[in-house]
């Protein structure tokens, strides 16, 4: 049905008008009183038996909803309810910010890939408090990033910032130092920078969350070199970090099937979808290969099937995220691939 009548009619909108169509129509059904229930019981039900214990949490299943989806934590329990075994919120920045100017979003069918360049755009991390402090049935990651308006210098504060207020309502905490989309963020990376920017990170969240460990991750690009993946998996593993997110979107557009006209209008950005599949696929190979078992690898970029969530499995990571697939796929797609996921476990 998805397929067949509701996606072409959101493919009539732009792009970010149909994800906020679409957002908001879902988390009206789920506020609807016993909905969101039947909904979880459904979904988490077809899912089967898969559950990952990990970063001191028991997940429902591993297959996760990425990052840039819900921004403000708005309706991380609807998403939850459609059978996501966890919700990354976010990204968020220590000030309110409007993004990048409009068009912003944009779709290439051919590829079954998406080209954003939003700007972590926000209402920042202080708005999210109160909705993230509420009981929940979700696991929630939060995802924070950089203030644009804030240099450089000044980057260590603005994250911290943003994790003393998140840290003590967060399952676990996501630095985001990968998008293309605000300038110099990537530079941040350089693990000269990273350090101290991750040690000052852990510290905050131990001082605002003395009883209870805030796992701490960190969000790598595809587009590092393969040194530079080597150089974070080793400072990951010296600054004790509980986690590795492995890939955001690229800024590469070799290989694709789409009308180069249409690329070009798209502009720049990242990319995310199939593109993206095999530089994820490696990276997460390599620091797998660096990191054993002594952390984390949640695995993202280019998965649209239960098959490629196996893969990135059997490949070593502990947890996968989708965005773009459940843009072309539709809500079906958690629980589906997750009930996919157990079985082809189950296989060995």
């Amino acid at each position: 049905m998805y397929r067949a009548l509701i996606r072409p009619l959101l493919y009539l909108l732009p792009a970010e008008t149909a994800h906020h169509l679409a957002f908001g129509c879902l988390r009206l059904v789920a506020a609807i009183p016993g909905v969101s229930s039947i909904m979880r019981r459904a979904f988490h039900r077809a899912s089967g038996t898969s559950r990952v214990r990990a970063l001191g949490l028991v997940f429902p299943n591993p297959i996760g909803l990425a990052a840039g989806f819900d921004k403000d934590a708005i309706g991380y329990e609807a998403l939850g309810a459609l059978g996501f075994g966890f919700v990354e919120v976010g990204t968020l920045t220590g000030r309110p910010q409007p993004g990048n100017p409009r068009p912003r979003l944009f779709r290439l069918p051919e590829d079954r890939a998406l080209v954003n360049r939003m700007g972590f755009n926000n209402r920042g991390s202080a708005d999210a408090v109160e909705r993230l402090r509420r009981p929940r049935k979700t696991i929630v990651g939060v995802n924070i990033g950089k203030t644009k308006a804030v240099p450089e210098p000044d980057a260590i504060g603005d994250y911290v910032a943003s994790a003393r207020r998140l840290g003590p309502h967060a399952d676990y905490v996501a630095v985001n130092v990968s998008s293309p989309n605000t300038p110099g963020l990537r530079d941040l990376q350089a693990t000269d920078k990273l350090r101290p920017l991750l040690q000052s990170v852990r510290e905050a969240l131990n001082e605002v969350s003395p009883a209870r460990h805030v796992p701490l991750l960190v969000k790598i690009a595809p587009d590092l070199a393969n040194e530079d993946v080597d150089a974070v998996a080793d400072l990951a593993l010296e600054i004790g970090l509980d986690g590795i997110i492995a890939t955001n979107t690229t800024v590469r557009r070799e290989g694709l099937r789409s009308d180069p006209a249409d690329v070009a209008r798209c502009g720049g950005g990242g990319l995310s979808g199939p593109p993206l599949n095999d530089r994820s696929l490696e990276v997460l190979k390599r620091l797998k290969s660096i990191v054993g078992d002594r952390m984390v690898l949640i695995s993202v970029g280019g998965i649209e099937t239960a098959e490629q969530a196996w893969e990135r499995i059997r490949a070593g990571a502990t947890l996968i995220q989708l965005y773009t697939a459940l843009v072309y796929e539709g809500p079906l797609l958690p629980s589906k691939m997750a009930k996919g996921v157990a079985q082809l476990r189950q296989r060995g």
